[in-house]
């Protein structure tokens, strides 16, 4: 059986030279688990809509997004299915720290990108990171 195919959104957020990284709560298949905030688009969305609605729902924070600088692609196994989701990496700016998690999520931290290592990045943000730290020089 083919796998189901998703199109999602992915913000590196920054503020003051910081990215901010949520931690996969315990219902999550990645629990325990780090990325950055996004999420898939929903049929009939613009991509930019679904980038602003999922920090939303997931942040509570407005941002102000730059311009793609990453395309990944993951294959999770999500109850029991396999997935295919292919995601687009944004830079993105926020207005402030003021981070009100959803329940998805356990955790988060602001973090320096050059210290991704130090925590459990899920792909393809591990390899995201290398692209926006390449970015930035």
């Amino acid at each position: 059986m083919l796998p189901r195919m998703f199109v999602a959104m992915k913000a590196f957020v920054e503020y003051n030279g910081k990215i901010l990284l949520l931690r996969e709560g315990a219902k999550s298949p990645s629990a325990g688990k780090f990325g950055v905030p996004g999420g898939r688009v929903e049929p009939g969305e613009h991509f930019l809509d679904c980038l602003h609605r999922e920090l939303i729902e997931e942040t509570g924070l407005n941002i102000e997004i730059e311009k793609p600088f990453f395309v990944g692609e993951w294959r999770p196994v999500v109850r029991g299915e396999q997935w295919h989701i292919v995601g687009t990496f944004f830079s993105c700016k926020a207005s402030s720290m003021n981070v009100t998690l959803d329940s998805e999520h356990d955790r988060f931290v602001w973090i320096n990108p050059l210290e991704y290592k130090k925590f459990a990045i899920m792909p393809p943000e591990d390899e995201a990171f290398k692209a926006y730290i390449a970015q930035k020089r």
